[in-house]
């Protein structure tokens, strides 16, 4: 497997833990604020960009969809009312993550259409070919082995399965570029600092998207992955993209 830049990027500089289990630990301390952060940090635009990654399985019509790093479980809940699929599966490597996503499923009323469990990318507790569709959002980057955690979701998926992932980029365009820099390099850190006590997470977030392998790049790792008619959809002015892939 290839390593990437990206895959050594980590929460905390001075940790003697793997990039998996600091990840874990971050969100594990800042999942009582995650969901508010979200919101407040994306002015809630966090939610359009959700649906309009979800509304690339609409023709798909899954029956058993994956959500991979399902945090507090949004997209897997979204998924449920958007594409009415039997069963939603969401994996996560946060604890805390998902005891609050389990709340949201009993409040909602879809604690059997959907299941939350501990769950690592990289070594899925799935056979192959079982998901019609796997989702991401916001979660390749936190993966410690890029293509190896790919290449899983790769397995997982049915032949003619669908891949959707949401993610961070950077904006190009000249203004929005410094502006953004400037509020993930500096505001954001420090909201998450007021908030949750925790800069570092969101210091981590910004140093993540600046070395993801973004738009054509990621769509080549996609390729090389074994996924085929995969694409590139720019979000909010270059903010976000969608990529899918199918096997």
């Amino acid at each position: 497997m290839t390593s990437f830049e990206h895959d050594t990027i980590v929460p905390y500089r001075d940790s003697s833990l793997t990039k998996k289990q600091q990840v874990a630990e971050m969100f594990d301390r800042i999942a009582f604020r995650y969901d508010f952060l979200n919101r407040f940090l994306s002015a809630g635009i966090d939610k359009r960009w959700r649906k309009k990654a979800l509304k690339q399985l609409a023709t798909e019509n899954p029956k058993m969809i994956l959500d991979v790093a399902t945090g507090t479980g949004d997209m897997a809940i979204m998924a449920c009312e958007l594409l009415s699929p039997d069963k939603v599966i969401g994996i996560d490597i946060s604890e805390k993550m998902l005891a609050i996503g389990r709340k949201k499923l009993l409040k909602s009323g879809l604690e059997r259409r959907i299941e939350l469990q501990v769950g690592d990318s990289e070594t899925i507790n799935f056979p192959g070919d079982s998901f019609d569709a796997v989702t991401v959002a916001f979660g390749v980057r936190n993966f410690e082995h890029l293509e190896q955690g790919l290449a899983e979701l790769h397995r997982v998926l049915k032949p003619g399965g669908k891949l959707v992932i949401l993610e961070f980029s950077k904006p190009k365009i000249t203004g929005i570029k410094q502006l953004y820099n400037w509020y993930m390099g500096r505001i954001a850190p420090a909201l998450g600092k007021l908030f949750c006590k925790n800069k570092d997470a969101y210091q981590y977030l910004n140093e993540s998207v600046q070395h993801f392998p973004e738009r054509e790049e990621f769509v080549k790792i996609l390729n090389n992955t074994g996924f085929t008619n995969t694409s590139c959809k720019n979000l909010s002015l270059g903010i976000c993209g969608i990529y899918c892939g199918v096997k």
